[in-house]
């Protein structure tokens, strides 16, 4: 491993520390003997009784590099953010890239794991601030050649660098027009409670007991602190979030990786590490010599994916030693899938699934961890919601709809009482009105007029109504369609051939359908629509378009009998026909 420790340091004189970390490793070896695979060290450690300082946060990461180079000043980019998917600051640093799921090398995995074996682990650590944190970590290490006095200043200085956000230059040009806003909206809403100093920085101290913070206990903003797009982005962060600072970069001074993995308990607002202002749990440090930017930039995603994975995240959580830590990443090792080279193009971003698969496999004590592949056989998961389920009972299905639907019920009509649904409103009454029209027209020729344009758009209208109110879909486009019309015109054909009354036989098959479609309710034969593929909707349209092809060419042809073409004319008395 690159990363990993020289081999000339286990011929230095052992010190106190040296032994710790000696027997630390020893710990994790006979750990790896009571227990006998990852996953089920996992499910021992998210069965563990959750304590007040320990209890899981959503979490919002960020990763900042730095390159600093002897007489050259540097500070903190940030390079990358994960909520829940990955975004990349693109090109240039002026905007986001839409969020994707991360794609990592398995050798950056590795590389992690040997960065949490042979680096410093801090659990459970209290620190107020970033120079706190700095001294902490630094005073892991053991004065050598390596880490003398003068690189361990530079190592600080480094860790203490300015953090420069991606959106700062924006909040910048914004702050004007965001602080008069916000003046104006403080003198009308109450003028007692405006900044006299007219300063628009972060307040650091805790607010007061009538004041709650939106993402932490600690700390209090104002709408001139954050900029439109951060207030933007502040409203995907969940309430109670907790931010996971990756802290990546070279410096020329070192000549091997400096590693630090940190849980701050509690957590602590650190002004200016992250992008948005809420308190930091966790803390990834990866400082090492220059040449291998790229390999640190891909260890310190790694680590960000880490801290975005349901199960990892719990047991960073609950983490006693390191031990704990590196089950955790061997977990995640073990549900990765890997892609071969050469068959996909790893710049290829893929894009966030709709719905996420559930991790409770992950979590369940007693079930043994699978891993991905074809190993054993897994149980295919059932697609089809509560609606498509059978109840077993007389009009079951009904009933749980009704129920599903009670609660929601009022709020659809409340919520559509907006000026920003006049828009829907007029494209639902147009979508509506133009086929029943047009059907209309064309029942009115099929029939004779016997159904036309008045009794369709009166139809539509009653029914509309009525399922609107009673079937849960008030936004659903009903009317007459294709397959409405071939079958009325078959019919009236029919019902013409055997001398046959049109309109009492249609009443008698609308009395038959509402039979069928109550004895389908009762015994909850909507089941039976999972089981509809593709083929079968593409199958009815096709015989749909089969028969307007036909009925169009037949009213050609009828047209070409009715009003025959005269091919032998006399053109000197062509305006005599």
């Amino acid at each position: 491993m690159p990363l990993g420790r020289q081999g000339h340091r286990h011929h230095r004189t052992h010190g106190r520390k040296h032994r710790v970390r000696e027997r630390a490793k020893e710990s994790i070896q006979e750990d790896n003997e009571s227990h006998d695979t990852p996953s089920q060290r996992v499910q021992f450690i998210l069965g563990m009784e959750e304590d007040e300082e320990h209890v899981p946060h959503d979490l919002f990461t960020e990763m900042d590099e730095i390159c600093m180079k002897e007489g050259e000043d540097a500070e903190w980019k940030e390079t990358a953010r994960w909520l829940k998917f990955e975004e990349d600051v693109e090109d240039g640093g002026e905007r986001w890239s839409k969020p994707y799921v991360a794609t990592l090398s398995l050798h950056s995995l590795f590389e992690l794991r040997s960065c949490i074996i042979n680096g410093i682990v801090l659990l459970d650590m209290c620190a107020n601030s970033i120079e706190e944190i700095a001294d902490m970590v630094l005073d892991q290490h053991e004065p050598s050649s390596e880490m003398d006095e003068a690189t361990r200043k530079k190592v600080r200085e480094a860790l203490l660098k300015k953090h420069h956000h991606q959106n700062e230059k924006k909040k910048n040009n914004l702050l004007p027009i965001v602080r008069s806003f916000a003046e104006v909206s403080q003198k009308k809403s109450d003028p007692h409670s405006m900044d006299k100093t007219g300063m628009n920085t972060l307040t650091l101290q805790p607010p007061s007991n009538t004041l709650e913070v939106r993402n932490g206990p600690s700390h209090d903003t104002t709408p001139t602190d954050l900029s439109k797009a951060e207030l933007h982005f502040m409203k995907k962060i969940p309430i109670g979030a907790e931010a996971s600072n990756v802290l990546v970069g070279e410096l020329d001074c070192l000549t091997r990786p400096i590693v630090a993995f940190v849980r701050l308990t509690p957590a602590v607002l650190l002004s200016g590490m992250t992008e948005v202002p809420i308190p930091t749990r966790f803390l990834f440090f990866l400082l090492g010599p220059a040449g291998k930017a790229q390999q640190y930039h891909e260890i310190g995603r790694s680590m960000a994916t880490l801290m975005t994975d349901e199960i990892f995240h719990d047991v960073a959580y609950k983490a006693k030693d390191r031990t704990d830590i590196l089950a955790g990443i061997d977990e995640f090792l073990d549900q990765v899938t890997v892609l071969p080279p050469g068959e996909w193009d790893p710049s290829i971003r893929i894009e966030p699934p709709k719905n996420l698969p559930s991790q409770e496999k992950r979590k369940m004590p007693g079930t043994p961890g699978v891993p991905n592949g074809n190993a054993c056989h897994v149980e295919p998961e059932d697609h089809s919601g509560p609606e498509l389920e059978r109840t077993g009972r007389l009009f079951g299905g009904l009933i749980l709809d009704v129920k599903r639907k009670a609660p929601w019920y009022w709020s659809d009509y409340k919520d559509a009482i907006n000026l920003q649904c006049l828009a829907s409103f007029l494209f639902l009454y147009c979508a509506c009105m133009s086929p029943v029209i047009t059907f209309g027209g064309l029942l009115g020729e099929a029939t004779e007029g016997q159904i036309s344009a008045m009794e369709s758009l009166f139809g539509a209208s009653m029914t509309g109504v009525v399922y609107s109110l009673f079937a849960g879909q008030p936004l659903t486009i009903l009317g007459s369609t294709g397959p409405v019309l071939v079958f009325e015109k078959i019919l009236f054909k029919f019902c013409k051939d055997y001398g046959l009354s049109y309109l009492s036989l249609r009443t008698c098959i609308g009395l038959w359908t509402t039979f069928m479609c109550i004895l389908l309710v009762a015994t909850d034969a909507s089941s039976l629509v999972c089981y509809i593929t593709r083929f079968t909707e593409e199958a009815f349209a096709s015989l749909i378009c089969i028969i307007f092809i036909f009925e169009s060419l037949e009213k050609l042809l009828s047209l070409g009998y009715t009003y025959p073409i005269h091919m032998n004319n006399d053109l000197d008395q062509l305006s005599l026909y």
